[in-house]
């Protein structure tokens, strides 16, 4: 029987606004930020947000669609916008080239760029790209090779829960994402994953608990780093389900519960988004506070000791 909470394809894009003005020459941002690297230091980390062709899978929550284009990037374009990045960023010694969608799509990032983007990163540690299981395969082993430093893939999991999945229009199976993280592991390419903190269908308190199920089976298939990111609105659709309550963002509360309960060096780093974290607070007193914790135990990787104070705020508890 079909899922009447399905939404088609061409729903998504109906709902959506425009796309912001982009410029093939240029990434649409980048940024040098700490991050805690496998070996537990703390590295400076390079994030390039390249400008190039809109991913062909059409996801259910996502609005990185906004800052891309409708057809393919001349040949030399993405080479070019690392380059001009790099002689605009601090040091670094890690790097990543996230595309708002799948770096071994040909329609995304000509393979003809391969060459010169691996000479752009030779300098750096580790280079870190982003891909839909799906698309790991030939490409990716072509660019390893002309890399120097050790490559990873970052993958979108989003959720195990059987009842969300399929309603993200991600086009995936867990299968699909585990046979990808087994020929990324084969190939020595690192693997992290990205999991939703609440996203559409799920209470905040199944939020919280399938997002901690999540990152367990990641490590359990292979995966060495989860990124867990609260699930926003911005892109037309969701705003549709936060109307009929079929969506919310998740709390701060409950962002907190899962670094606190997800943390474990044993199987591998756990991060939290912190990116426009402000949008979650339920107060601006102990917000700033609460969020500096988190970004310390991303970088630290222990559990602190929760900010104490008198808000009403701190009262909100996630129900898991």
């Amino acid at each position: 029987m079909a899922d009447r909470l399905l939404i088609p394809t061409r729903e998504i894009l109906a709902a959506r606004g425009g796309k912001s003005a982009v410029d093939t020459a240029r990434p649409y941002a980048f940024h040098v930020e700490p991050e805690c690297a496998a070996d537990g230091s703390v590295v400076q980390v390079a994030t390039i947000f390249l400008t190039n062709r809109e991913c062909p899978l059409r996801c259910l929550m996502c609005d990185l669609w906004r800052n891309t284009t409708d057809e393919t990037v001349p040949v030399g374009a993405v080479a070019g916008q690392i380059e001009y990045a790099l002689e605009h960023l601090g040091p670094a010694q890690q790097i990543k080239l996230y595309n708002s969608g799948n770096f071994s799509d040909p329609a995304a990032i000509p393979p003809a760029d391969y060459e010169k983007i691996a000479q752009h990163v030779a300098p750096f540690q580790r280079v870190i790209v982003e891909n839909h299981p799906k698309f790991c395969g030939q490409r990716l082993l072509q660019f390893q090779k002309l890399l120097a430093p050790p490559l990873e893939v970052a993958l979108g999991l989003e959720t195990i829960d059987p009842r969300v999945l399929p309603r993200l229009n991600k086009a995936m199976t867990l299968d699909d994402f585990a046979a990808s993280a087994a020929f990324l592991r084969r190939s020595n390419i690192g693997v992290r994953a990205f999991i939703l903190l609440r996203p559409p269908y799920q209470t905040e308190e199944e939020g919280v608990a399938w997002a901690l199920r999540s990152i367990a089976w990641a490590f359990e298939v292979g995966v060495q780093c989860c990124a867990v990111i609260p699930t926003r609105a911005g892109n037309g659709v969701m705003e549709q389900l936060a109307t009929q309550g079929n969506y919310a963002p998740p709390t701060l509360a409950s962002l907190e519960k899962v670094l606190e309960e997800g943390l474990n060096p044993a199987r591998g780093r756990v991060f939290v988004d912190l990116w426009d974290v402000e949008r979650f607070f339920a107060c601006t007193l102990c917000g700033p506070r609460r969020a500096q914790r988190l970004a310390e135990m991303n970088l630290r990787q222990v559990v602190l000791p929760r900010v104490a104070t008198d808000c009403p705020c701190q009262s909100e508890t996630s129900g898991a």
